[in-house]
């Protein structure tokens, strides 16, 4: 059945897609190892805004090697990496 709506792409939806630069976008990816959680950050980049932030939650040891490489690669900046509850740790990551 088809209701007949039809979506329009609006100067307010472009405004408010802006604004994902400004909230930080969260990713789970405890009890994921090697390579899983770094493809898991590559893919939620891809779809993010140059510039915005993403906080991933990862408990593989492996990360902290992985994930300082691969953001050095892909030109992305590592802001920070939170281990205060080892082995789960938070990397916080700005789109390059």
């Amino acid at each position: 059945m088809k209701c007949g709506v039809k979506i329009r792409w609006t100067a307010r939806q472009s405004l408010d897609s802006s604004r994902i630069m400004t909230q930080p976008v969260d990713l789970d990816a405890l009890g994921l190892l090697c390579p899983l959680p770094v493809l898991k950050i590559r893919k939620r980049l891809k779809a993010l805004p140059s510039g915005a932030e993403l906080h991933a939650q990862v408990d593989d040891p492996a990360a902290a090697v992985d994930i300082p490489h691969f953001c050095a690669e892909q030109g992305h900046t590592l802001v920070r990496t939170d281990d205060r509850d080892f082995p789960r740790s938070i990397y916080v990551i700005r789109k390059g």
